[in-house]
């Protein structure tokens, strides 16, 4: 395991049937990265990455986060990996609540003092290009706008891994170029994203590894194979 890793697996067996779903040893996701996650439908990237984040277990799961080390079981998936890694759902839910309120919310749950959440929030909403929508309610935003309120939510919590399933996935134009444009900022400001997707532009940003999911295991791509 290289000492500089932020997440480590040492193996994770996941089944349904007598066939595995997940057999993966030996893989690593580095500080401030940003990776996409490719395979067919059905491969179990949302499942791999629904168990990162605590949501499903597995039958073997031994792992380290931040050179702590876990063994799975979902049921006590310890409360600091869950302010640590966040996963985003395809279609986030959202609370019938303005879009401000809902990306405060986390912040409220966790006891952020009065005056971080509102400079966090003013920063958010700017971030995700918001700011003329923060009282509007769900019901009457896009589907890109949605996800940039993910987005922000994610953004105010500080996470340090964050997995994103299909999150450009029936967008097209301005909303799309907006969710793909606000990934390498949150690399930047020290984050590692996991993408589960399809979108080839995604594989195209600056530093993005590719990872590939296939019977069960990930390897990562190198550039000469993506463009196979």
């Amino acid at each position: 395991m290289s000492a500089s890793a932020l997440l480590h697996i040492e193996r994770l067996r996941k089944r349904f049937t007598e066939q595995p779903v997940l057999d993966i040893a030996q893989f690593s996701i580095a500080p401030a990265r940003a990776y996409v996650l490719t395979g067919k439908n059905g491969s179990g990237k949302s499942l791999f990455m629904r168990i990162l984040a605590g949501l499903e277990s597995a039958e073997d799961f031994s792992w380290s986060f931040m050179g702590q080390s876990y063994t799975d079981a979902a049921s006590s998936y310890p409360a600091q990996l869950r302010k640590s890694i966040i996963y985003v759902h395809q279609h986030p839910y959202l609370l019938d609540r303005s879009v401000e309120d809902n990306i405060c919310y986390g912040m409220r749950v966790q006891h952020y003092a009065s005056a971080d959440i509102k400079a966090r929030l003013e920063e958010a909403l700017s971030w995700a290009d918001l700011t003329a929508l923060r009282h509007r309610k769900p019901q009457g935003l896009s589907g890109g706008e949605k996800q940039r309120v993910a987005l922000a939510r994610v953004k105010v919590l500080q996470p340090r891994l964050l997995l994103l399933d299909e999150p450009s996935a029936n967008l097209d134009g301005q909303a799309r170029e907006q969710v793909i444009g606000l990934i390498p900022t949150l690399v930047a400001q020290g984050v590692s994203v996991v993408v589960a997707c399809h979108d080839r532009d995604l594989l195209h940003l600056d530093g993005v590894q590719h990872l590939k999911l296939r019977e069960g295991r990930i390897a990562l791509r190198t550039h000469e194979e993506q463009k196979l």
